[in-house]
């Protein structure tokens, strides 16, 4: 089985995060993606995100009509920061037969030398790097520093290419406290509701 696993805050959960999933499945041949809505993201110790439960309710609500898209709460059992190898090493006990995709954007690529045990992440599973059109994978790779370059040239890496999406989480966020509606298509009608029923950003 080929697994991706496309983790992030999905504070909420919208169309473009939509859009990465449903193109890396179909462009790298996924049986299944699962997204990891994060508990305590350790890059962002400060920022405040809607409760857990809230955000994995939305994505789940987003992903109904995908059966090959499912949500895991695996990184909302604890109260500690995630850490993607953690998340690797989990779903390595649980699915030894499965080939690990791990979902990064390209501009996260750059600073995968700073994740905890970045080397080890590139030994547990695949970097599906998500890119624009067009995007060379020199230009992608050009200004990293050496010790990561070094490390990329011999890992395995699949390149996504995927449209960029207008959808912001922080423009979302704001419209909704400030009482108006995201742009259309931006979110599942769905996660709209269960927003509005709950008053999540208000």
């Amino acid at each position: 089985m080929k697994l991706g696993l496309f983790g992030g805050s999905f504070d909420p959960f919208h169309a473009g995060h939509l859009a990465v999933a449903r193109t890396a499945r179909r462009a790298l041949g996924l049986d299944r993606v699962v997204v990891l809505p994060t508990g305590r993201p350790p890059h962002k110790p400060n920022h405040r995100l809607a409760p857990g439960l809230a955000r994995y309710a939305m994505a789940e609500l987003a992903l109904l009509d995908d059966p090959d898209l499912v949500v895991s709460d695996g990184e909302l059992r604890s109260d500690a920061p995630s850490y993607t190898i953690d998340t690797l090493g989990r779903f390595a006990a649980e699915r030894p037969e499965a080939s690990l995709h791990l979902l990064v954007g390209s501009d996260s690529l750059a600073g995968l030398h700073t994740w905890r045990r970045w080397e080890e992440i590139l030994e547990r599973a695949t970097l599906a790097v998500v890119a624009r059109p067009g995007a060379a994978r020199s230009e992608v790779l050009a200004g990293m520093p050496p010790v990561l370059a070094d490390r990329l040239a011999t890992a395995r890496l699949e390149w996504v290419e995927c449209a960029p999406h207008p959808a912001s989480g922080t423009e979302i966020r704001h419209r909704l406290r400030s009482g108006e509606a995201p742009p259309d298509g931006w979110l599942d009608p769905r996660v709209l509701t269960f927003l509005r029923k709950y008053r999540l950003y208000r």
